[in-house]
């Protein structure tokens, strides 16, 4: 049965990040969501060279910001002005930012191939040979399955390969103040920046992750981090590029955004094709129907558990949607990222790791 892409596309990010991932997770989903882009701002295309001094310390709106901070944040101007003056403009930031010129087609067995692999299987199998203890302490102490917490780490990082390489503070100044369609959002990830590193006592250049400021194995962003993140290895200090912090700080993450123990994530759906699939599709991703109730629609269920979900669509063009049932588990992994692929490629990773541990 081939569909069109519904409303369950990809919805704009943090946050989790993200307040629910978003705030914290890598920004995917919201690049994927965001409409075709508009001219560029005249400050972005002024600046061409990666690296290249962009005074921050001297425009108004920075001067503007830094006053707010003083005030809200009790930081001293001084400094930060010193601060801003060691910002360097980071074109490759904005690039990675910014939509593809043609919007991609969204295709679930694509996204899903990135994920479900043999290098992220076999690391992941490692991974949880060597912190095993680490992923069952979290499950006891947080009610999230230990292959869960190892999933989300492999589709973010690879286990750490991939954490990213530009300067945070750098990178979200440039997005701070030369990139207005998230400026907001991006001033206020900084200002979080800037209150983590004086808690931690460490300069704010110290800091190194994604393009869009997302830090250590479980890409948290700084508000999330500061939210969120746990010392979980007991060293009175919180490194999420340290496994044993980033596995007990995914684990609360998704605790503090509802996971329910035991709880069921996802069962799979058959459709017949009608109306009322387009109405359940339009309803989001949030738990608000009982399988039962879905039959009326045209939903063929089987013997899915009898609690709150939501229909979820996962499009590849050419081929047949697949279509599953997504439970409360379901909806707190999209708070991680707001996206209906991203979730079920966390799912499928874990059962994936699940079954190789179980085949040894």
């Amino acid at each position: 049965m081939k569909r069109l892409l519904s409303t369950l596309a990809l919805s704009s990010l943090l946050l989790p990040f993200a307040a629910s991932a978003t705030s914290h997770s890598n920004l995917s989903a919201q690049k994927s969501k965001q409409s075709k882009p508009k001219p560029k701002h005249k400050t972005v295309a002024s600046h061409k060279n990666s690296g290249e001094v962009r005074h921050y310390e001297s425009l108004p709106e920075v001067r503007n910001y830094v006053d707010g901070l003083v005030e809200r944040d009790g930081f001293e101007r001084d400094e930060l002005l010193a601060l801003f003056a060691k910002a360097r403009f980071q074109p490759a930031v904005i690039r990675a930012i910014l939509p593809p010129s043609s919007p991609r087609q969204r295709s679930w067995q694509s996204y899903r191939a990135r994920f479900i692999e043999p290098i992220r299987i076999k690391a992941g199998l490692k991974f949880w040979d060597e912190y095993g203890d680490t992923l069952q302490r979290a499950e006891q102490r947080f009610g999230v399955p230990a292959e869960i917490i190892a999933a989300i780490i492999g589709v973010e990082t690879i286990y750490g390969r991939n954490t990213g390489n530009f300067e945070t503070f750098s990178a979200l100044t440039t997005l701070a103040f030369d990139y207005p369609p998230r400026a907001d959002l991006f001033k206020r990830e900084l200002e979080a920046l800037l209150l983590l590193a004086r808690d931690e006592k460490r300069s704010p250049l110290s800091y190194q992750g994604s393009y869009a400021g997302a830090l250590g194995l479980p890409q948290f962003l700084p508000s999330s981090l500061r939210n969120w993140a746990v010392d979980f290895n007991g060293d009175n200090a919180i490194d999420l590029t340290e496994p044993v912090d980033a596995i007990g700080s995914v684990a609360r993450f998704l605790a503090e955004h509802g996971w329910e123990k035991n709880g069921p994530i996802y069962a799979p759906a058959q459709i017949q094709e009608g109306p009322g699939i387009d109405a359940l599709l339009a309803e989001g991703i949030a738990p608000k129907r009982l399988p039962d109730e879905m039959r009326s629609y045209g939903v063929i269920i089987g013997n899915a558990p009898q609690r709150p979900a939501a229909l979820i669509d996962l499009v590849t063009p050419d081929d047949d949607t697949e279509y599953r049932l997504g439970y409360r588990n379901f909806y707190v992994i999209t708070r991680y990222n707001r996206s209906s692929f991203y979730a079920s490629a966390v799912i499928d990773l874990a059962e994936a790791l699940k079954a190789g541990r179980s085949e040894r």
